[in-house]
C-alpha cells in the first residue's frame, strides 16, 4: 500500500497518519488526480461534496472550505498527486480532511472484471467505509482478475468496486441502467460526447450483453481503460473504438487549483 504523503483537518497539516480518516465511519469523499496543480472537474468535486454533505449533515460546508483543504494538503511543493478529499462526522460537527500521495494512472493493456453480486447503499453518494467493495476487489485480485463488476442476481450491472462501466459500439455509448456512483470522469466524458456529438443512452446492461460490443471500459479518476475480460469470457477491444474513448478522455480540461 502506497504511504500517505501529507495529511491536513481543517486546513492544518498533521503528518502522514491517515488512521482518522480511515477509522471513521460516516462521512463521503471524492478523489481526484492533480497534475502541475490542476485537475480535471474541478466543480464537478466541489458539488459531489457539497451535495453529500447537505443530504448526510444537514449543513453547508462552503467551497471555501474545501478548496483550502486541497491548497493545504498540496502545501508549496507538490504539483503532482493522487488527493482525497474527505468530509467526515467528528463529535456532532463534521470536518474536513484531505490527504495527498503519488500520482496514480489506470492506462494500459485492457483489464478483467470478475462479476459479483453486489449492490452499494446510498449509491449515489461516494461514502466512506467501503469494506464490501475493497473484499470483494481482493476476492476478484486472487482469482487473477483486476477489478469487481458489481450486479444484481439477475445479472445486472451498475458499476465496478472503484469504477464505472460503459460500453461502445463505435458509434453509441452505452452507460448502465441503474443505481450507482456517476463518477466524476465518467460525468466529463459525457459532457465530451455531448460537445463532440458522440451518441450516449442509458441501457438495463447484463454481463452477457458486453461481448456484443466494439469495446467496454473503466473509468475513475486515474483515467479510462478498456476490458478485456469478464469472468471467462474475453471481451472485444477493438483498436479504433479504443482510441476514440482515449481521445475523448484526453479531450478533458484541467482546472486550476
Amino acid at each position: 500500500m502506497i504511504a500517505i504523503k501529507r495529511t491536513v483537518i481543517e486546513g492544518r497539516v498533521v503528518g502522514a497518519d491517515v488512521g482518522r480518516a480511515v477509522d471513521a465511519r460516516y462521512g463521503h469523499f471524492t478523489a481526484m488526480q492533480v497534475r502541475d496543480r490542476r485537475v480535471r472537474g474541478l466543480d464537478l468535486h466541489l458539488d459531489r461534496l457539497e451535495e453529500a454533505s447537505r443530504e448526510l449533515f444537514g449543513g453547508e460546508l462552503g467551497r471555501e472550505r474545501l478548496l483550502g483543504s486541497i491548497e493545504a494538503v498540496l502545501g508549496d511543493d507538490v504539483r503532482d498527486a493522487s488527493v482525497r478529499v474527505y468530509v467526515l462526522l467528528e463529535g456532532e460537527s463534521p470536518l474536513v480532511f484531505a490527504t495527498a500521495r503519488p500520482p496514480a494512472e489506470m492506462a494500459g493493456p485492457p483489464r478483467s472484471v470478475r462479476s459479483v453480486v453486489y449492490q452499494r447503499f446510498l449509491p449515489h453518494i461516494k461514502h466512506v467505509g467501503g469494506f464490501p467493495q475493497q473484499h470483494l476487489r481482493l476476492q476478484a485480485g486472487a482469482e487473477g482478475y483486476d477489478e469487481a463488476l458489481l450486479t444484481t442476481a439477475d445479472g445486472v450491472i451498475s458499476e465496478g468496486a472503484i469504477t464505472n462501466v460503459g460500453c461502445f459500439d463505435g458509434e453509441t455509448v452505452v452507460w448502465p441502467e441503474a443505481p450507482m456512483l456517476r463518477g466524476i470522469t465518467m460525468a466529463l466524458l459525457e459532457r465530451a460526447m455531448e460537445r463532440e456529438g458522440v451518441r450516449q443512452e442509458r441501457r438495463v446492461l447484463r454481463v452477457g450483453d458486453l461481448p456484443e460490443y466494439d469495446a467496454v471500459f473503466l473509468s475513475n479518476s486515474q483515467g479510462v481503460v478498456a476490458v478485456g475480460r469478464v469472468d471467462e469470457v474475453e471481451l472485444n477491444a477493438d483498436p479504433s473504438a479504443v482510441r476514440r474513448l482515449r481521445e475523448l478522455y484526453e479531450s478533458l480540461p484541467w482546472d486550476r487549483i
